[in-house]
């Protein structure tokens, strides 16, 4: 029996019973204000025609490429790569790309990759069993698991034998050019997981958790908003005005250092063995640079069910004061050696990647916070080299004792958490270094740290597939 309706004069989707979604955030990132990111488009034709492009090719513009925006050089560069990783010819299937994206982004339980590629990867005709879980896989994506669980927490323990056990595994074996797609696809999305939590990106409104259907509550937040760090923005900006004043002096105090370390490498050079120490005295240090209140992060079984071994991590190794071995990148890096490579077994990547290094390391426009012309290489370096630092990767031309010369803690803090546990990257966190950056400044470091990761772990890897090579 149909029931009736009685039909007022004017209809609302409510009398159809028509759920109505509403976003759950304000914009696509928990930790800079929608009007900013929103103006960025606005103002610069470049970055509006990088977003049509982007939207031509996928039939979407994801918050990700929203927050990159600040940065319209790079975001070219990062899509063109992604695009040709993920749709071009290749080594891989597409339903293969998408599916190890998928494997990638769990290692750091980043839902909002996991769902991305979910859909992707249905898109392009995947097999939806694959999603219950790796175990549902084909035998020879399961066997990635290893790889893709070192390379995400601990890539110095990467050997030429878990190499040679993926490409000798009879009918389950890869081919060299489709190991290396996987690294580079790997490798990728570890990385942008760092970025997606390090810039605290929030769900598109038509993703899993993106929407809720409860209506707004008198006050005009819900108990998520608040949550999401989303309420009572005059609270923030109260907040605001009382750090600015605590807090001012810290760009003059960073520019001055900056300054006064200049003066001394033109003075002097310190001896070789004199760097070494530094070098091992650094990474030691940064091995006890705790991450995020060291919260323990239950990844949801809809995420975890795509990895295998979720309490291996970055941080039982920190607790366990294993040894980090030292890799110098005179022996092998990623100009002379990892590029080449990539490039051989799958053309024109090693040529994108490259690119996209050199772009987030030389980005610059010459500012710092309220300052302009100045000079920010030393410190782009001193972030850059840092965090290869922690991977155990050595520049034997550089003065690790700069590092704590221009990183203060709170920042040290901030690059370790979303680099090596990004899950556990915090709005707190993000708001407690550099308070006097802009936040096109902030995102510029996120670029920075991402790259240097990613690049970090390319290093490993291919440096183990070189060996097994050779």
């Amino acid at each position: 029996m149909h029931p009736t309706f009685a039909v007022p004069v004017q209809t609302t989707e409510r009398d159809f019973g028509v759920r109505i979604p509403r976003p759950l955030g304000n914009g696509p990132s928990r930790f800079i204000p929608e009007k900013e990111i929103l103006q960025v488009s606005k103002v610069d034709p470049r970055t509006q025609s990088i977003f049509e492009d982007a939207f031509a090719a996928l039939g979407r513009l994801d918050n990700i490429s929203l927050v990159m925006g600040f940065h319209p050089q790079y975001l070219e560069s990062f899509l063109r790569t992604q695009h040709y990783l993920l749709q071009m010819d290749g080594p891989l299937s597409l339903h293969y790309r998408h599916y190890i994206g998928i494997m990638a982004a769990a290692r750091h339980q980043c839902s909002y990759l996991v769902n991305l590629h979910v859909n992707d990867f249905l898109q392009v005709g995947g097999d939806s069993k694959w999603l219950n879980g790796l175990d549902g896989a084909p035998q020879k994506l399961q066997a990635l698991g290893e790889l893709n669980k070192i390379l995400a927490h601990r890539p110095w323990l990467l050997t030429k034998a878990h190499i040679e056990h993926l490409l000798k595994a009879e009918e389950h074996s890869w081919s060299l050019a489709e190991l290396i797609h996987a690294v580079v696809l790997l490798t990728h999305y570890h990385s942008l997981a760092s970025f997606t939590f390090g810039c605290g990106i929030t769900p598109e409104i038509h993703s899993d958790g993106g929407h809720t259907f409860r209506p707004p509550s008198l006050s005009q937040y819900c108990v998520c908003d608040i949550a999401n760090g989303n309420g009572h923005g005059h609270l923030e900006e109260r907040r605001g005005n009382h750090q600015v004043s605590e807090v001012s002096g810290e760009v003059e105090v960073l520019m001055e250092r900056m300054k006064q370390l200049q003066e001394c490498r033109d003075e002097e050079e310190a001896s070789q063995e004199e760097m070494a120490t530094r070098f091992e005295r650094e990474k030691t240090e940064s091995m006890l640079v705790a991450t995020a209140e060291d919260e323990e992060c239950v990844p949801s079984r809809d995420v975890s069910r795509h990895f295998e071994d979720p309490s291996y991590g970055y941080k039982d190794f920190s607790r366990r004061g294993e040894h980090v071995p030292t890799f110098r990148v005179q022996d092998y890096s990623w100009e002379d050696h990892g590029y080449s490579l990539v490039n051989r077994l799958y053309p024109d990547v090693g040529q994108l990647l490259d690119e996209k290094f050199q772009m987030a390391y030389n980005l610059t426009y010459n500012t710092m916070a309220m300052h302009k012309d100045v000079d920010t290489t030393m410190l782009r370096r001193a972030i850059w080299n840092y965090i290869h630092c922690m991977f155990g990767i050595r520049y034997d031309d550089y003065d690790y004792g700069e590092i704590n010369q221009l990183l203060d803690r709170s920042f040290k803090v901030y690059i370790k958490t979303m680099v090596c546990s990004p899950e556990k990257t915090t709005k707190r966190m993000y708001e407690s270094f550099w308070r006097q950056f802009q936040h096109s400044e902030k995102v510029h470091v996120n670029l920075l740290l991402m790259e240097a990761r990613m690049q970090a772990e390319l290093l490993y890897a291919l440096r183990a597939i070189t060996r097994y090579m050779t």
